[in-house]
């Protein structure tokens, strides 16, 4: 099963969303309900392209202004937010996180995913974990180096950056995400076929990714038996 999702980093509903998919996934395969490996690949979307490198609000005020609410409504919205993902076992204060601009931690990650893809699943949690946990500058190369290095990531995040390299592969994501008409995040696509828009609840996931799973299997047994120019496949009953 192949799981593609799009998603920001300073987005908290995606961080939500991939702690929920994880726990189905895993609940579905403790019950042998998922029987085939599970692909899941993050994919780039920013927020904000134009975000500053520096934070120059609090994410307080910077929802206050983006909407048009009173700072009172914008702190309701936050401790719910913040409420759910204590639900989910993710200790953070949403009020406190440092918004800057994502594009060169997406471009890491397309590093990681190509050239390191055993420790993609280990960075994308050790960067949600930094943005909302201990509050960091994504932003910040100082930053994604401290990370890289926490992870056992030998690169020298710095050179990286000062490049061009995976920028292109950044925009080919996002351009992908605005041919499907996507227009929030997070958005879970399934084998290529089959979307979900936003951070489902776990059990939606499940059932889900259980219909999913069977329907793959289906279409793995089905009778594509045939005949070609060098005769007929000949199958056991």
């Amino acid at each position: 099963m192949k799981i593609s999702y799009w998603s920001d980093y300073a987005c908290p509903y995606c961080y939500i969303g991939e702690v929920r998919l994880d726990k189905a996934i895993a609940q579905l395969q403790t019950q042998n309900e998922i029987t085939t490996n599970v692909d899941i690949e993050l994919k780039a979307f920013q927020l904000d392209p134009n975000a500053p490198l520096k934070a120059t609000a609090s994410t307080l005020e910077r929802l206050a202004h983006k909407y048009g609410i009173s700072d009172e409504q914008a702190r309701q919205q936050i401790a719910n937010i913040s409420q759910t993902a204590r639900e989910e076992g993710l200790d953070f204060d949403y009020t406190d996180t440092l918004f800057t601009n994502t594009m060169d931690v997406h471009r890491l990650t397309k590093y990681v995913q190509q050239n390191k893809p055993e420790l993609a699943d280990r960075f994308k949690k050790a960067v949600y974990k930094a943005y909302f946990i201990d509050k960091k500058e994504l932003a910040n190369r100082q930053v994604l180096a401290s990370i890289a290095s926490d992870i056992g990531l030998d690169i020298d995040v710095n050179a990286l950056l000062d490049s061009d390299e995976y920028k292109d592969e950044v925009d080919i994501d996002q351009q992908q995400a605005m041919q499907l008409g996507v227009r929030g995040v997070p958005y879970f696509v399934i084998n290529d076929k089959y979307a979900i828009p936003g951070a489902m609840a776990q059990a939606d996931f499940e059932q889900a990714l259980r219909q999913i799973h069977q329907e793959q299997l289906a279409d793995s047994q089905a009778d594509t038996t045939s005949c070609g120019i060098d005769g007929c496949q000949i199958t056991d009953k």
